[in-house]
C-alpha cells in the first residue's frame, strides 16, 4: 500500500511541474537532494563508526552484561508471568542493556529472540500476550544513556555541540519509558478487572 501512494505522490508532484511549467525545478531539486544525501552519508559513516566503536568497546569489556544484573530485579517485577529462569529473561535484560548504550545492531536480535520466547510462554498463539506487550512499550519507550545516532546526525548537520543532546535524550527517554510503563500497568490492571467481571 505504501508504495502505491509513493508512487502516487511522485506522479502527481511531476505531473503538477509539468502542468505548471516547472519541471527544470524539479530536476534540479531532485539533484541537489540527491547530492546532499551522497554528502550527508560520507558525513555521518564517520561519526557512526567512531561511536559503534565505542559501543563495542563497551560491549565487549563487559558493560552490557554489568548493566544487565543490575536491571534484573526490575525486569522480574515488570515481567512478573514470565519465570525468572526462563530463557526470555536474558533476552529482554540483553536487548534493554543494548538499547541504552544505543547499540542498535544488537539490540534487534535480542529483541526478536526475547518475542519469541515470550510467544512460547503464550498461551493464545494468535493474540499477544502481556508480557508481550509490555516488552514491546519497553523496548519502544527505552531509556537511552548515549543516542549515538542523533549525535552522528547533528555532527553531520554542522551542530556546534553535537553531543549536547544527550541530557535532553536522557531525561525525554527516562520520562516516555515512566509513561509507558505506567500506562501499561493501567491497561493490564483494566482488561485483568473487566475479565473478573466477565467471570461473575
Amino acid at each position: 500500500m505504501l508504495n502505491v501512494i509513493w508512487l502516487a505522490l511522485m506522479v502527481f508532484g511531476v505531473g503538477v511541474a509539468a502542468f505548471t511549467g516547472k519541471a527544470g525545478a524539479v530536476t534540479d531539486a531532485a539533484f541537489a537532494a540527491g547530492k546532499l544525501a551522497i554528502e550527508t552519508i560520507i558525513q555521518l559513516a564517520g561519526m557512526m563508526a567512531l561511536w559503534m566503536g565505542l559501543m563495542k568497546i563497551a560491549e565487549k569489556s563487559g558493560m552490557m552484561e554489568g548493566l544487565a544484573v543490575v536491571l534484573r530485579p526490575f525486569v522480574r517485577w515488570i515481567f512478573p508471568t514470565v519465570p525468572g529462569n526462563h530463557p526470555a529473561i536474558g533476552a529482554i535484560l540483553m536487548n534493554i542493556s543494548a538499547n541504552m548504550l544505543g547499540l542498535g545492531s544488537a539490540a534487534t536480535p535480542m529483541g526478536l529472540k526475547a518475542m519469541q520466547e515470550l510467544q512460547e510462554l503464550n498461551p493464545d498463539k494468535e493474540t499477544a500476550s502481556e508480557a508481550m506487550c509490555t516488552f514491546l512499550t519497553l523496548n519502544t519507550s527505552s531509556i537511552t544513556l548515549i543516542p549515538g545516532t542523533i549525535i552522528a546526525l547533528r555532527a553531520a548537520s554542522g551542530s556546534v555541540s553535537p553531543s549536547e543532546i544527550v541530557g535532553a535524550t536522557l531525561v525525554a527517554s527516562f520520562i516516555a519509558g515512566i509513561i509507558g510503563i505506567t500506562l501499561d500497568w493501567l491497561v493490564r490492571r483494566y482488561n485483568r478487572m473487566r475479565g473478573e467481571a466477565k467471570r461473575r
